[in-house]
């Protein structure tokens, strides 16, 4: 396939899923898996920073209210939120490189549709409570773990914060938000291991420069989608993808 329309796709894909429940690095692991090619750092960089541009736009006014008061009571749940995570990633980073190979994807896909599912039922007609400190360290847990490809991240950080009793709409925004930190911190590493492995970076520009425009384009829309469908608490449908993909997917990997 032209590589073009690889990173035509990649971008689509990186751009919904990062947002909607589904994982974005399991849809691409199995994407690289199709198309037969290796992840490129260069590639991973270049889209987390278009998705990372679509927060700042939707949420720009949040992101503003953290700059100017770094102390404030939403700062400090976000710094709650970050800290698990990262404890977290650090003590499993061994297995998470090996996951990237794709092993555990089927299984993974598999727990993030139950996951929903579960929180579906549990929480459709529960009313919720403003983000609190323990909401958010709870959050931040469910983050670290959601760094294997299969499992949501958006996914399971709002699950969590549903069931630990949060407001469906604070806890959207609020998983959104939370991923600012770390996405940054992944790039830092991913730059990290371009600049200290010798990685050559062999694309064309103009196809790269597509790959950017639509995983920023899309990621806009799958945020917005997702603000409006977790007010409903309408998590089936993707749960139901999630599993069918995960039967799939024992058979590509």
């Amino acid at each position: 396939m032209s590589i073009y329309l690889v990173l035509f796709f990649m971008g689509l894909v990186q751009g919904l899923t990062e947002f909607l429940p589904v994982s974005s690095s399991g849809h691409l692991v199995l994407l690289s898996n199709l198309f037969n090619v290796e992840e490129s750092l260069f590639i991973s960089i270049l889209l987390h920073i278009a998705t990372l541009l679509s927060i700042v736009v939707v949420f720009y006014k949040d992101i503003w209210e953290l700059v100017r008061h770094p102390f404030s009571k939403k700062t400090i749940t976000l710094v709650i939120a970050t800290i698990p995570t990262c404890l977290i990633v650090l003590i499993l980073m061994p297995i998470i490189k090996l996951s990237f190979g794709g092993f555990l994807l089927p299984i993974c896909f598999i727990i993030s549709a139950i996951l929903l599912a579960t929180t579906e039922f549990i929480t459709k007609k529960r009313i919720g409570r403003k983000m609190d400190n323990k909401i958010a360290l709870i959050m931040g847990v469910a983050q670290g773990f959601a760094v294997f490809p299969g499992i949501s991240r958006s996914g399971t950080t709002i699950c969590a914060g549903l069931l630990a009793g949060g407001d469906k709409k604070e806890a959207t925004k609020f998983s959104f938000l939370m991923s600012i930190p770390i996405i940054l911190l992944s790039m830092v590493m991913e730059i990290y291991e371009i600049c200290t492995g010798g990685v050559v970076i062999d694309f064309p520009i103009f196809a790269v420069i597509i790959s950017f425009i639509i995983a920023f384009v899309s990621g806009i829309f799958a945020i917005k989608f997702m603000m409006k469908l977790t007010e409903k608490s309408n998590l089936k449908w993707f749960a139901i993808y999630l599993f069918l993909l995960g039967l799939t997917t024992f058979f590509i990997i």
